[in-house]
């Protein structure tokens, strides 16, 4: 399993990479006069690399949140006079955690809207 996520996620940023390498300069385009489909193809990467972004941010979270939640029910089992501190440095983790799924999002939602990229096309 973690072979083929490892080699999933390389594969992702491999291709992520590579895609300026066959992008068109801003001459070739407007001499070519297709700077409309250039847009287009631009927000559609957009659009694609949010979400890819986004899920990525989520299946992390997801994951950090199962592991505090786990150690902290393993940490009161074992010491269940301390379940009150625990749970309260639980849960600040947690909003810690998910703060990150959020920076995320607003930086998915941010080159969705008000893209700063888009005075380059």
């Amino acid at each position: 399993m973690k072979k083929s996520l490892g080699l999933f996620l390389f594969g992702a940023a491999v291709a992520l990479t590579a895609s300026p390498a066959f992008a068109e300069t801003a001459e070739a385009v407007s001499n070519a006069g297709g700077s409309g489909n250039a847009k287009v193809w631009f927000f559609i990467s957009v659009a694609i690399a949010s979400a890819f972004g986004m899920a990525i941010a989520a299946a992390g979270t997801g994951l950090a949140q199962s592991n505090a939640i786990r150690g902290a029910v393993e940490g009161i089992a074992r010491n269940p006079g301390a379940s009150g501190k625990i749970l309260t440095t639980m849960l600040i983790g947690l909003a810690m955690i998910e703060s990150l799924a959020i920076y995320a999002l607003v930086i998915a939602l941010i080159l969705l809207f008000a893209n700063p990229f888009l005075k380059f096309l």
